[in-house]
């Protein structure tokens, strides 16, 4: 599914996203690398060994993006112009390589934007849980999306099907 337009979300409206992720540790090192964090818990194995989780932790603002990304085909895929803003954004688990990550999502607010006109302002709470059920990161989004286009015919709100990906 196509990214929504701005009418088409309801505050309320709960997403479970199907496409899930199995993290490795390429992902981790990777990630790092590319964002020049060189903390020990993130790379290095024989550190992490005397950490009090024994191996290393992935990244939390790869997890945090990772969430983000699993939600976006179902929510914003080609009808958002920009995030505004992330708060709220907590790490109640850790998460390490070999876990499976999936998110769910909720649109918690709604807004036309006031300085843009044929736009709208989504507030998104993404949760991303793994294999267990845990929740491992929960953080809420601004995004301005776009309105649907003037010259295409009204649409309903579309409600995410009830049902679990997993």
């Amino acid at each position: 599914m196509a990214g929504l337009w701005f009418e088409e979300f309801v505050v309320g409206q709960r997403f479970r996203h199907e496409v899930r992720r199995t993290v490795t540790d390429m992902d981790n090192t990777l990630f790092s690398a590319l964002t020049y964090n060189p903390a020990p818990i993130h790379i290095d194995h024989d550190y992490a060994v005397g950490t009090e989780f024994g191996r290393p932790l992935m990244n939390s603002l790869f997890t945090l993006g990772l969430v983000i990304g699993l939600s976006v085909q179902d929510t914003t895929f080609g009808t958002t112009v920009a995030n505004l803003g992330m708060t709220d954004t907590s790490f109640p688990k850790p998460v390490f390589a070999g876990d499976t990550i999936r998110a769910e999502t909720e649109v918690t607010a709604l807004r036309p934007s006031s300085s843009r006109p044929g736009q709208g302002i989504v507030t998104f709470e993404h949760l991303g849980l793994n294999q267990r059920g845990e929740i491992i990161v929960r953080t809420s989004r601004s995004a301005l999306m776009m309105a649907q286009p003037r010259s295409s015919p009204p649409v309903a709100p579309r409600i995410a099907p009830a049902g679990d990906p997993s």
